[in-house]
């Protein structure tokens, strides 16, 4: 008998009209992620489905973990539209955990595993998870040590699953993931139209800006983006990114690769000389890098690697503007072709295509892969730009979601009354309906693919009792795209705070380490607009010129 749900998850629905519309002209299909795993199992049972470091699952083994890991969250407790926060590594428990999760009909809610106690609990808070799955060490960090903090801190978060070391048992007050297994059993079946999980975007101080994504719209986006970027059967994808992230998770992603029965290969480390030997080993065809990373890779295979990595056909690259001059060297020294990618976790995903001339590919981030997309450029006042001219994008459509998660003060600020997404993002379109992006609307800084909030730096910057004001900006870099400069004004002019002692306190808050201030400079004051407000622009061309 299926288990009683804890009721549906609100949230902000597409218009009717719109919504029958995508229906009718089946852009909505109305499956779920499970049925997806399903008819692949049913298609191709004995195909290998993931590969990770030290695993090898057929689908028919998949589907087997799946099963019995979802009877036993059943068994633990969790219900269907519950939240069960996933931290975890690229390891084949994460495919097994997310599909457990669609089976029962719960809600995943995606962390990283560079997310660390601010975010883990802010998190928890928003999204009130009953529970959370992790690996006990990652790269030297003890994630068992901060869920079990974070559940003492957070009421609704009653249980800590846990992946034990190799050869260790699961620490005091987590339950060990391989005895979280139960009998066969009929599962709840979950209803399309629902929210399927919870993503994380942009930080912001306060509550997390949380993103629902329901079964048909994310499943539109997918296969859409299988459809363009030519993903089949034969298609072995790696998540060489962290696979949480909307990127290797979707366009077209792990996610792609099941929907096709395909393969999904998983690199613990997105170091060439990792990432290369799980090519050579899986024969991977397909991955999605961000730009610093496509330069590592580039310049490795540039000195020429001992792995064979013949077989990759498609190198994605996304997550922030890939330099021209890079775009141009990532084909031919990885023996594949260069597609960029221009997207985000709200919604919008743009392609170049594969049979686009290079000189599209290499200089802009591709056009919108659905005809139902809309997009607009505007100035300051929301009023749209000519052809080819700089402005702010907006966009809707049907996998662009129309509001957060329990936030109105960030829907307010992210969406018209008539449903268009802001996206932050300041770009030009061609004549042929290519985007180039020219840079950010808005003070979220895009270090190396990783967003970063000016506002909740500045925030964390503000606790600290030496500090009067804080203003944080980017700062451009060669390497990462962007980095971050903290401005800060001192309580005590006589006696300022020190700038490692300023990056120090940021850290011990317990922000991931991305968002620490990769650079502090203490002044006497801000320069102010003709209104009297921080003036950022002229904060940041100020670094520019020394």
């Amino acid at each position: 008998m299926p288990e009683q749900s804890s009721g549906p998850v609100e949230f902000t629905r597409w218009p009717e009209a719109d919504a029958a519309s995508y229906r009718r002209e089946g852009v909505w299909a109305g499956t779920t992620f499970d049925r997806v795993l399903r008819d692949s199992v049913g298609r191709r049972s004995d195909a290998v489905a993931v590969v990770d470091a030290d695993t090898s699952w057929t689908y028919a083994e998949l589907d087997a973990r799946v099963d019995a890991l979802a009877a036993g969250l059943l068994d633990l407790g969790v219900a269907p539209r519950q939240r069960v926060m996933v931290q975890l590594p690229n390891r084949a428990e994460y495919v097994a955990t997310v599909f457990a999760l669609f089976r029962i009909d719960a809600l995943p809610v995606f962390c990283l595993p560079a997310h660390r106690a601010a975010e883990l609990t802010a998190l928890a808070t928003a999204s009130g998870a009953v529970a959370i799955v992790v690996a006990h060490h990652h790269e030297g960090f003890d994630h068992a040590a901060l869920a079990t903090e974070v559940a003492t801190a957070v009421p609704t978060l009653r249980t800590v699953i846990c992946i034990p070391d190799t050869g260790a048992a699961a620490p005091d007050d987590t339950i060990a993931f391989d005895t979280v297994r139960g009998a066969a059993r009929e599962f709840p079946a979950a209803d399309p139209s629902e929210v399927a999980f919870l993503q994380l975007s942009g930080g912001s101080t306060g509550i997390p800006k949380l993103i629902p994504r329901t079964h048909d719209d994310y499943l539109y986006s997918v296969i859409r983006s299988n459809e363009l970027c030519g993903v089949t059967e034969d298609t072995v994808y790696m998540a060489t990114l962290p696979v949480s992230h909307n990127f290797p998770m979707s366009s077209p992603g792990i996610l792609g690769a099941v929907a096709a029965g395909g393969t999904i290969a998983l690199t613990p480390s997105p170091a060439p000389s990792t990432a290369f030997a799980m090519i050579e080993r899986a024969r991977v065809t397909m991955t999605g890098l961000v730009p610093p990373l496509a330069r590592l890779w580039t310049e490795a295979a540039e000195r020429g690697t001992a792995h064979d990595i013949s077989t990759l056909a498609t190198v994605q690259v996304g997550g922030a503007r890939c330099p021209d001059e890079l775009a141009a060297r990532i084909g031919p020294a990885l023996g594949a072709r260069l597609q960029q990618v221009f997207g985000m976790a709200e919604g919008l995903v743009c392609y170049t295509r594969l049979d686009d001339p290079d000189e599209v590919v290499n200089t802009t981030q591709g056009r919108p892969m659905s005809p139902l997309d809309r997009i607009r450029v505007v100035d300051d006042n929301d009023s749209d730009v000519p052809e080819g001219t700089e402005g702010a994008l907006l966009t809707r459509g049907p996998y662009t979601i129309r509001g957060y998660y329990n936030n109105a003060d960030a829907d307010a600020r992210s969406f018209t009354a008539d449903g268009w997404y802001h996206t932050g993002d300041i770009v030009r379109v061609d004549p042929a309906g290519n985007i180039t992006v020219c840079g950010r609307a808005v003070d979220r800084i895009n270090r190396g693919g990783e967003k970063v909030s000016a506002e909740e730096v500045e925030e964390h910057l503000l606790a600290h009792p030496s500090i009067r004001d804080a203003v944080v900006v980017a700062m451009a870099d060669e390497y990462l795209g962007e980095r971050t400069c903290a401005f800060v004004l001192a309580a005590d002019e006589e006696n300022p705070p020190k700038t490692g002692q300023i990056r120090a306190f940021v850290r011990e808050r317990g922000l991931a380490a991305w968002k620490i201030p990769d650079k502090v400079q203490v002044l006497d004051a801000f320069p102010e607009t003709g209104v009297g407000k921080t003036s950022r622009k002229e904060l940041r061309q100020a670094l520019t010129v020394r």
